[in-house]
């Protein structure tokens, strides 16, 4: 039986063209659970290493993109500090598509419309390999966490309670 193509997203693109190392892992998603647990079930990977990519938008830099572990919060004074602003909040759902391109639930931190300032949250060191987005719901990558900072520019900080 053939496998069906997955359509590549703009995240995906990046990644190829860098020749980066990943693997893509396809879930079934729905609008009412856009949370990570089924998601780990699904795709066999911890909910620790599996990130999700938070954007908020700071009075000084305007929007700012967090990475952080599925299974916490983003602390909005931390990655206001890490950013430079004195004070950050959340985009508007109803921003997100046209800022990032990304709609939720399959917002990607590589390959959004624009390079925004990008924290993954340091726990991700912790891991050889982490999956995030891959630019669509129901799609996830696992990539090592240097080959997200090199194609978003990013850099580690901490950004939720521990």
């Amino acid at each position: 039986m053939a496998k069906k193509k997955i359509t590549k997203t703009n995240a995906i693109r990046l990644v190829e063209q860098k020749k980066l190392e990943y693997v893509e892992h396809e879930y079934q998603w729905s609008e009412d659970d856009l949370g990570a647990g089924h998601v780990s079930e699904q795709v066999e990977i911890e909910p620790e290493r599996i990130f999700k990519t938070l954007v908020a938008v700071g009075n000084k830099t305007g929007p700012v993109v967090a990475v952080i572990p599925s299974n916490h919060e983003l602390n909005l004074k931390m990655i206001a500090k890490v950013s430079g602003n004195k004070k950050v909040e959340m985009l508007h759902l109803r921003e997100l598509e046209a800022t990032t391109g990304y709609v939720r639930g399959g917002c990607s931190p590589i390959g959004m419309k624009k390079l925004f300032p990008t924290f993954l949250d340091e726990s991700a060191k912790d891991f050889a390999k982490i999956a995030v987005s891959a630019g669509r719901r129901g799609l996830q990558m696992e990539l090592s966490p240097s080959s997200i900072l090199l194609l978003t520019k990013g850099q580690f900080a901490s950004l939720v309670n521990s």
